[in-house]
């Protein structure tokens, strides 16, 4: 099914293999400019010489200027290799509907096929946009961001260590049991769509027998049904964000704690705490995008 999918890309092959080529540039970026940052406390205020300050401060806006245009870049070639690749989806599932045979006409809804087409087809568009975009972007971020910390201080980045494994493990279960449900909305989708279709096409028949607020009833009641499921979905989502706004408050209270600690004792400067808290929130960040995308 994997080969099938991306069978569909098509034309688009060359904005797909660009999209994560951009994603790395930017990241590239975005982890050098904390050290930049950490130079210029360092060596240039701590040593008060302000040519040194001008001339890393005007790196930091050229680096900063093309991690912005990396990300622009990077945003317009997904989505024009996600909508290419739903067109040609879209179009392969319209070809292939066409050559159905009677037997495959009756094991298919007409509403199950029109949700296939639309609503399946948009959530793997944006599936394959997050794929060629944040899923390459978070565990590269990470894993960066990751090792700057280990050059920094070994000591600081096991607390970085510990807080990843446990906010992942929690970031995992809150997704583990929200897509149960999320996949139940797929079906009732199904339903929302049979009971249109059979409105549409029965009108006559409806306002004959005057059931007009009996379908209206029924509607409703699948309505309220797909409601009830991604209000369900969505309370275990909505703890994504707390959690996360937890472990990286906690990370900045530890860091400040031991990081005061061990800048009077001399064994880490100004600048290095500073560039901790950037790649503390870039860490804690990626897994947060990546819990998304899942």
């Amino acid at each position: 099914m994997f080969k099938t999918l991306l069978k569909q890309i098509g034309d688009y092959k060359r904005d797909a293999i660009l999209t994560p080529m951009f994603v790395v540039l930017e990241v590239i970026m975005e982890v050098i400019i904390p050290l930049a940052m950490a130079a210029i406390i360092d060596y240039g205020l701590a040593g008060q010489n302000l040519k040194l300050v001008c001339l890393i401060g005007a790196a930091m806006i050229v680096m900063a200027g093309l991690a912005l245009f990396f990300g622009i870049e990077s945003g317009k070639t997904a989505s024009r290799a996600s909508s290419g690749f739903a067109m040609n989806l879209r179009q392969a599932m319209y070809e292939r509907i066409q050559t159905f045979s009677f037997s495959n006409i009756d094991k298919f809804s007409t509403a199950g096929l029109v949700t296939r087409m639309t609503t399946d087809v948009m959530n793997v568009q944006q599936a394959f946009q997050m794929s060629i975009r944040v899923c390459v972007r978070a565990p590269i971020m990470l894993v960066s961001a990751m090792a700057m910390t280990f050059m920094i201080h070994p000591r600081f980045a096991l607390i970085f260590l510990v807080v990843i494994i446990c906010l992942a493990a929690v970031l995992a279960l809150i997704s583990s049991k929200a897509n149960p449900t999320l996949r139940k909305v797929f079906h009732e989708y199904d339903e929302l769509n049979a009971k249109v279709q059979e409105n549409v096409n029965g009108m006559r028949v409806v306002k004959s027998f005057v059931r007009e607020d009996h379908e209206i009833g029924r509607f409703e009641t699948e309505s309220g049904k797909i409601r009830s499921l991604f209000v369900s979905a969505e309370k275990l989502l909505a703890l994504n964000s707390p959690v996360m706004q937890f472990s990286m408050y906690s990370c900045i209270l530890l860091i400040s704690w031991m990081g005061a600690k061990m800048i009077i004792a001399g064994s880490l400067t100004e600048g290095q705490l500073m560039s901790m808290f950037t790649y503390v929130i870039n860490i804690l960040m990626s897994l947060m995008m990546a819990s998304m995308v899942l």
